[in-house]
């Protein structure tokens, strides 16, 4: 099977940042997240790294993210994820624009990857040694199925201070194992209390300590198939939805309520942070000038 493989989903317009956020340089070399994810990925073990991109950037993606820009010290690969990558019994609502999802993403993958995985977004800074802990469980499920993880971050470490942010938060039980994940819209913190808006637009406090997900996932290649059943579920019931996305923690709710599978919620030191607004550039910039001159990076990471 080899060593384990990097997703990243990178299809995303970032609607709210105002850019393909993706490809935004915030390291002093111009480097983007992402380049960090993959150093990180590389000293933990990875072998290579599948980008989830879309065909209307695929030129000018592959043109900076290539084998050669990581001086081939790990493979890459690309695939394309469109409105139209349906099962053929659906047809697709001319009127649709948002794409399906984060869980479809991972879909999109299903040819390129045979051993376990790790799944993480484009646009968020993860830390080395989440990336450590993450390698190291992958590599103790080989030949395994239905055997998951996710690592956890504290909320609280997880805000964002230029606007409001959307989170999975977490159940688990006595073993470390993940009970439920549920999706909270609109967090941010309020007169220094933590709050998020329910459904009826009601603000309802979180507790900044409670565990989230940060779309920091490690699977064995029997995910696609679970993935490819409940798609089309989704569709017969969600399809004519013009806004419904399939989105992985609806899976991963899916299979572990079933007892399907076990998803293990893994700690981590690492700081997480990310780019959701432009305010956040800023901010970014600096906290990577502060880990390269702790040492964490170099100042140039690919020279």
């Amino acid at each position: 099977m080899g060593n384990p493989t990097l997703l990243i989903m990178a299809a995303g317009m970032g609607s709210r940042y105002g850019s393909l956020k993706q490809m935004d340089g915030l390291g002093p070399g111009g480097e983007t997240i992402m380049d960090y994810s993959i150093f990180d990925a590389i000293r933990a073990g990875f072998g290579k790294v599948v980008f989830v991109i879309r065909k209307s950037f695929e030129a000018d993606f592959k043109a900076v993210f290539s084998e050669a820009r990581y001086q081939k010290k790990i493979q890459i690969e690309y695939v394309l994820q469109e409105l139209d990558c349906i099962p053929p019994e659906f047809r697709l609502n001319p009127e649709r624009t948002k794409p399906w999802g984060t869980n479809h993403a991972v879909m999109m993958a299903a040819s390129a990857i045979r051993e376990p995985f790790a799944v993480i977004n484009a646009d968020d800074f993860y830390g080395r040694q989440a990336f450590a802990v993450l390698g190291e469980f992958l590599r103790t499920v080989v030949e395994k199925c239905n055997n998951y993880c996710m690592v956890g971050y504290r909320l609280a470490n997880t805000l964002s201070e230029s606007g409001a942010v959307s989170r999975g938060v977490c159940a688990t039980d006595a073993a470390g194992n993940l009970t439920s994940v549920v999706e909270r819209t609109h967090i941010e913190r309020t007169s220094g209390a933590v709050q998020f808006k329910d459904a009826n637009g009601v603000l309802q406090p979180l507790d900044e300590n409670a565990i989230v997900s940060m779309n920091m996932w490690g699977f064995t290649p029997d995910y696609f198939a679970h993935s490819t059943q409940l798609f089309a579920d989704f569709l017969r019931t969600n399809g004519g939805d013009l806004k419904a996305e399939f989105y992985i923690p609806s899976v991963v709710n899916h299979l572990v309520a079933s007892g399907t599978a076990q998803l293990k919620v893994l700690k981590t030191d690492s700081e997480w942070f990310g780019v959701t607004y432009p305010g956040d550039r800023p901010k970014v910039v600096e906290k990577l000038t502060r880990l390269i001159a702790k040492g964490e990076y170099p100042a140039k990471l690919w020279g």
